[in-house]
């Protein structure tokens, strides 16, 4: 064999051998997690390392093998084409209400695409083997009773967060609300993981939907704009509803708390509006059959519309306010001052109760057809107040 022989086939060898490297360093990074869980859908969100196709396999609740019969695939498209890169955010449609799926999710590295001509890697999978699937259950209207549970205010402290949440089981616990300040400013990717994403993995969103009501924190830094494709919605936006139960459920986004034009924004802020938006939205919601037919009506935001002066709190309770009033909403549920307050509904102004959670306490709630109850609780699982409507 002659030099030139030689030396092509070790730099054939080094390519492949450089390939190789290259498709074993995927890796699942962030998730997965549960999100905009309906009746009849659900979307899985994950994170890898670089750039990949990705999708999930559904297998109905059982004991037996999930590999026992060819499982449907669902991948995340656009106009057609599968979608390739770093954040994975796949939508499960046709499924049934109240209804258990398992499911699992892959990722296979994208190494070169040009033109039609794709250079697949390895795959980086959920445990198919060692570990049971994944499972979610879709969410029913015609439920008899729920319970969930809502932080804020965090500002990355996971230890606050584990303590707070340690009683949230799958199959018990049938939603959480993270209302708002779960990190201080949205700076990048990493911060919103390490802040408080990664734990709740850990503990559990692979399996229990979160739901994500915006604070006047996460609309600082330069990660803000990018952050809601991390939290997809049934509206596409960070205000939206739904209903689980006998309970309809509003999520509001307060925006921030001073005027568009502070110096703090930099002339990035255009919060009027955007309320002056989600307050049409609202005067529709409020008009649905869900909305209507459902035993409590409960609203989430960040920034409590009453008890002070700041433009932004003046302005939610101007815009938002005489939407809720006459609705026969339960209570409306905030964070933002970092203590508890139960403010009993005044007339003229709020027609119903808010109460407003620390930000070292959650708020555990169950709700059934004839009440509507509300326990603050430490970090230490030590309860403070009840409240039962």
């Amino acid at each position: 064999m002659n030099k030139t022989k030689v030396s092509l086939l070790v730099v054939l060898l080094l390519f492949f051998i450089s390939l190789s490297g290259i498709a074993q360093e995927l890796h699942i990074t962030h998730g997965p997690y549960i999100q905009a869980l309906g009746e009849n859908e659900v979307t899985v969100v994950w994170t890898t390392d670089s750039n990949a196709v990705s999708w999930v396999e559904v297998a109905p609740a059982g004991d037996n093998s999930f590999y026992a019969s060819e499982r449907p695939k669902y991948y995340e498209t656009s106009n057609g084409n599968k979608i390739v890169g770093k954040l994975h955010k796949i939508k499960i449609p046709g499924l049934e209400k109240g209804t258990e799926y398992r499911y699992r999710i892959f990722s296979q590295a994208v190494l070169s695409y040009e033109g039609h001509r794709v250079l697949y890697g390895n795959i980086a999978s959920s445990n198919v083997y060692s570990k049971k699937p994944l499972r979610f259950c879709t969410l029913d209207q015609d439920k008899k009773s729920i319970s969930f549970l809502m932080l804020n205010d965090i500002h990355s402290r996971v230890d606050d967060l584990k303590n707070l949440s340690q009683k949230v089981k799958y199959g018990t616990t049938d939603l959480v609300f993270f209302n708002g300040d779960m990190v201080s400013s949205m700076n990048d990717e990493t911060q919103f993981f390490s802040g408080f994403m990664d734990e709740s993995v850990n503990m559990f969103a692979g399996e229990v939907p979160v739901y994500f009501c915006r604070g006047n924190h996460e609309t600082r830094g330069k990660f803000s704009v990018a952050f809601p494709e991390y939290y997809p919605t049934n509206t596409g936006k960070l205000y939206y509803s739904f209903r689980q139960g006998p309970v309809f459920f509003i999520v509001l986004d307060g925006g921030e708390d001073k005027p568009d034009s502070d110096i703090e924004y930099s002339g990035l802020a255009q919060f009027d509006a955007y309320r002056t938006e989600q307050q049409k939205w609202l005067e529709e919601v409020v008009q649905t059959e869900a909305f209507k037919t459902a035993r409590h009506k409960v609203v989430l935001i960040h920034i409590p519309p009453v008890g002070s002066s700041w433009h932004g709190p003046a302005d939610i309770r101007n815009k938002f306010l005489p939407v809720l009033n006459g609705q026969g909403i339960t209570a409306m549920l905030c964070g933002h001052l970092h203590r508890y307050e139960y403010l009993k509904p005044e007339p003229e102004v709020h027609d119903f109760p808010i109460i407003i959670n620390a930000h070292n306490t959650s708020l555990e709630v169950e709700a059934d057809l004839d009440n509507f109850t509300v326990i603050q609780k430490t970090t230490g699982g030590e309860a403070l107040q009840k409240l039962t409507f």
